[in-house]
C-alpha cells in the first residue's frame, strides 16, 4: 500500500472512528486472492465491544462506497480491536496495559517480565514478581530503554472488576 493511499484512508476514516470515541490504531491493506483486504484496528481505554465494531464497519463501508479510496476491485473489510499479542508501541498502549503483566525487551539485551504499576511521560514503574517464594521487587524502566513490549497472557488473572467486588 502506498503512503498516499494509507494517508488518504486514514484521513477518510479517522473522523468516523473518533465519532465512536475510539482510536484508529492501524490500517492494513493486503491481497486475499483476487480481492483486496482492508483491516482496520481500533481501540479505546475501555476496550471495544463487538456491537461497536459492527456499527463502525457499516459506517466505514458506506463511506468507502462513496469514494474510490479502495479502487474498483472487490475487497473485504474487517474492523476489529487489537489482539492480545499486539506490541505496545505508543504511550496510550502502556496506559491501557496498567495492571497487566508485560514482557519488555530492553535495548541492553535483557528481558523483563513484570506488572505495570504506573505510567508517566518518561517510563514505567513495574513490579517484578518474586521467584521461589521471594517477594516482588519494584523496578523503573524508561521508555527510551525499551526495544519491544507485549502484554503477557494470564489465564488465571483476576479482572479489576472482580477484585473491586
Amino acid at each position: 500500500m502506498s503512503t498516499t493511499q494509507s494517508d488518504r484512508l486514514r484521513g477518510l476514516l479517522e473522523p468516523l472512528v473518533h465519532a465512536k470515541d475510539l482510536d484508529l490504531e492501524e490500517i492494513e491493506v493486503s491481497r486475499a486472492g483476487r480481492r483486496g483486504l482492508l483491516r482496520i484496528i481500533v481501540d479505546s481505554d475501555e476496550g471495544v465491544e463487538l456491537d461497536t465494531c459492527a456499527e463502525l464497519s457499516r459506517a466505514i463501508s458506506a463511506k468507502l462506497d462513496e469514494t474510490d479510496a479502495m479502487g474498483e476491485g472487490e475487497y473485504v473489510l474487517e474492523v476489529s480491536s487489537p489482539g492480545a499479542d499486539r506490541p505496545l508501541t505508543q504511550h496510550r498502549h502502556y496506559v491501557r496495559a496498567a495492571g497487566r503483566l508485560v514482557k519488555l525487551q530492553l535495548h541492553e539485551g535483557d528481558d523483563v517480565i513484570a506488572r505495570i504499576l504506573t505510567v508517566d511521560d518518561d517510563g514505567l514503574d513495574l513490579e517484578v514478581p518474586g521467584v521461589k517464594g521471594r517477594k516482588p521487587t519494584a523496578r523503573r524502566v524508561e521508555f527510551a530503554d525499551i526495544a519491544k513490549a507485549r502484554v503477557e497472557i494470564e489465564f488465571n488473572r483476576k479482572d479489576k472488576k472482580e477484585e473491586e467486588a
